[in-house]
């Protein structure tokens, strides 16, 4: 390892990235060009002043067949840039990269569709020395990856592999879903208004159920998937078991933990104010042994084998209404939980409201504010556990920067979108990141994805609450039919709470996080 890698020179907020950096983006870029010249060739885009509706448009690449099998697939390549705390003795600095390549074949009939996929991930220079003793822990994902794969490289895997049945019962709006499959609570029914659909797909979706996609693994689940679904209407209930995977290249067996959800949604077209809500309910249980994370000492944690069962219940509500020059839209989200967490009892919830509002100008400008909060514990021996638990949730979409996540968390927002030209989207985000209760735990990951560790980790609050500002901004770039660029940026001014454990930084410790992503879909 050369000398760059584990130099740990001091995190500015937003520095310009590293030369390692700027070498994986030109390889990327260089490994697409051929696609990307090929589908410009085919269909170059118009002037902007000169491009006919959507429907006149091409239709693109025709799909892949084999007689009436599908072939469909994807590949996506990251590079990405951490800036942790600054930890001397540790890695904090670091670049690293991935790919990940993902085939299907696939058949749909008029009562039975199937689907086989494999996923293929390659980890490239992940750092060796950025996971250390509590409560430092784990400085970034690249040391998440590390310490679940160690110097494994790359792996493959079977990401779905399921049978779906079509108008059972003889309910033609019936479908059953057998086998191995992604899924993600919330994202049942995808709205036809724009707005809504925008809404379920940043804000509602993969809160507490997802497969964790941003990973360069993620996760799959194991079991049996019932939906009706009719224009308004949609019913969905599932009963499966999650894989291995997220930050461990091995995705192919099942870990000890289930999950039942039961959802109804309801959509409220109309004009000029159109809506949906959604009810629904989910019980997860975990029999694993692992050490649970939560504020007690390590050896009450440690004697504590007993299962977590927790029930949540919760729902949604979201509109759009249309009003003056714009659209203002509305968003509720909120969670109560109940159960056993192990040995304690457990009663905890979280709530989300949001606002915003569209412009009927050039790109539709888009502001939106929100405030979020969850539960935290405030007394480790009282015998109950008042932590908000976030489940198997795909956590980047609600942190963008993931170094914290939902649990303990408050969260205060404003965020603008821009669309200048059809294939550019720009987001930017600012948050103000405090823990619900100072004597709980500031709170990271997604959620078990192997049997040995919990998929949670928490860090001492040190009797402080702000976690600190995060300033962001990110560019989603359509360069072809089926090519896309990420390019992200995410800067945070610390506070209280990393300043104790991260001291070399204080008052304000900095740590970035910056990456590009390449995406070629077939």
């Amino acid at each position: 390892m050369t000398e760059a890698w584990k130099s740990n020179k001091s995190t500015s907020l937003l520095p310009f990235p590293s030369a390692i950096m700027t070498n994986w983006i030109v390889l990327l870029v260089c490994l697409w060009f051929p696609p990307l010249s090929a589908a410009q060739q085919q269909a170059p885009p118009p002037a902007p002043e000169s491009r006919p509706a959507p429907a006149a448009q091409p239709s693109g690449p025709k799909p892949i067949k084999i007689g009436d099998v599908v072939l469909s697939g994807s590949v996506r390549g990251r590079m990405e840039d951490w800036g942790w705390f600054e930890t001397p003795g540790g890695e904090n600095d670091y670049t690293f990269g991935a790919l990940t390549l993902r085939l299907a074949l696939s058949q749909t009939k008029k009562r039975v569709d199937w689907q086989i996929e494999g996923i293929f991930p390659f980890l490239f220079h992940l750092p060796t020395d950025a996971v250390l003793p509590p409560p430092q822990g784990q400085l970034g994902l690249g040391a998440s990856y590390f310490a679940a794969s160690g110097r494994q490289d790359g792996s493959a895997s079977v990401r779905q592999a399921f049978v779906r049945f079509k108008s059972i019962f003889g309910d033609a709006a019936s479908s059953l879903r057998l086998g191995r499959f992604e899924f993600a609570e919330g994202a049942e029914v995808a709205p036809a208004d724009a707005t809504l659909a925008a809404l379920k797909r940043d804000r509602i979706a993969q809160r507490l159920v997802g497969p964790f996609g941003f990973s360069h693994i993620g996760r799959g689940f194991d079991g049996v998937q019932y939906v009706r679904s009719t224009k308004l209407n949609n019913l969905t209930l599932v009963a499966v078991r999650p894989t291995e995977g997220v930050f461990q290249l091995r995705s192919l067996k099942e870990i000890d933990v289930d999950f039942y959800y039961g959802a109804f949604t309801r959509q409220l077209p109309g004009k000029p104010a159109r809506g949906e809500w959604r009810a629904f309910v989910l019980h997860y249980h975990d029999g694993r042994r692992a050490l649970k994370t939560d504020n007690r000492p390590q050896a009450a944690r440690a004697a504590d084998t007993r299962n977590l069962r927790l029930t949540t219940i919760g729902g949604h509500a979201i509109g759009a209404f249309d009003a003056g020059r714009g659209t203002v839209d509305l968003l509720f989200w909120g969670a109560a939980q109940f159960g056993r967490w192990g040995a304690l009892d457990h009663r905890a919830g979280a709530f989300a409201v949001e606002a915003g509002y569209q412009f009927n100008a050039r790109g539709t400008p888009w502001l939106r504010a929100g405030y979020f909060r969850s539960t935290g514990d405030g007394d480790p021996a009282d015998g109950d556990h008042t932590t908000f638990f976030q489940v198997l949730p795909t956590p980047r979409i609600y942190a963008r920067f993931p170094f914290y996540n939902l649990m303990n968390n408050q969260d205060v927002f404003g965020e603008f979108r821009w669309k200048p030209v059809a294939r550019l989207a720009i987001r930017a985000d600012v948050r103000h990141l405090r823990l619900s209760n100072r004597r709980d735990l500031w709170y990271a990951g997604g959620g078990a994805f192997e049997n040995r560790t919990f998929g949670y980790a928490g860090r001492p609050s040190s009797g402080q609450s702000e976690l600190g500002t995060l300033f962001d901004v990110g560019f989603d770039v359509e360069l072809a039919r089926r090519t896309a660029m990420t390019f992200y940026v995410g800067g945070i001014r610390g506070g209280g709470v990393p300043a104790a454990i991260y001291p070399a930084g204080a008052p304000r410790p900095p740590a970035r996080f910056i990456y590009v992503e390449l995406l070629q879909r077939f």
